[in-house]
């Protein structure tokens, strides 16, 4: 009797999970730019073919894997009347312990070396944050709210996270939660 052939089985969330780690580790030690799909699907013990599968694209990767990539999704539980402070206390929460590691810290520091690589990052960024807030922000200028968000959640993120200097970088994180709710309220809820 011959030997059965042994049946591979794939399990996609398992290639999922290692593709995230491998990313995560690659981004960390080689940042954004340096990193490649290649060298990620190596060290997740994948090719390079079911990365892009399970991706699409290294930006769309890099949101995937980066700490916080997901805390725009658990926002929804809560009235709209404190969806800004709820996000201020995510974005706080999640910059203050990002290490460098956050997908806003990389777009700032794509923008000063890698244009290209700045806007493909940016446009993932828009795209799954896009995505999560329609389901909480339904005004009819829902699109122009969000983009407004976002930009002022990078200009913060410059300020306080990357440049590190003036009057944000000196905040406690509760005074900065306190003033973001309030300029989050005026971009998600005064009437033009």
């Amino acid at each position: 009797m011959g030997t059965e052939a042994r049946k591979h089985r794939r399990d996609p969330e398992a290639s999922r999970a290692a593709i995230l780690e491998a990313a995560r580790g690659a981004f960390a030690e080689r940042g954004y730019a340096r990193a490649t799909i290649r060298e990620i699907a190596q060290r997740a013990g994948v090719t390079h073919g079911l990365v892009m599968r399970h991706f699409s694209s290294k930006e769309k990767l890099f949101v995937a894997a980066m700490p916080g990539a997901s805390d725009w999704a658990n926002l929804a539980p809560g009235t709209p009347e404190t969806l800004p402070e709820r996000i201020a206390q995510a974005f706080v929460d999640r910059m203050e312990h990002a290490d460098g590691n956050d997908p806003f810290i990389a777009l700032i520091r794509s923008a000063a070396s890698d244009e290209q690589a700045a806007t493909e990052l940016y446009v993932a960024m828009r795209e799954r944050s896009t995505e999560s807030y329609r389901a909480i922000i339904t005004s009819p200028d829902a699109d122009e709210r969000i983009d407004l968000l976002g930009a002022h959640l990078i200009g913060v993120t410059f300020s306080r996270y990357v440049v590190r200097t003036g009057a944000l970088a000196e905040m406690t994180p509760e005074e900065l939660v306190r003033h973001l709710t309030r300029t989050l309220r005026g971009i998600l809820f005064t009437d033009s």
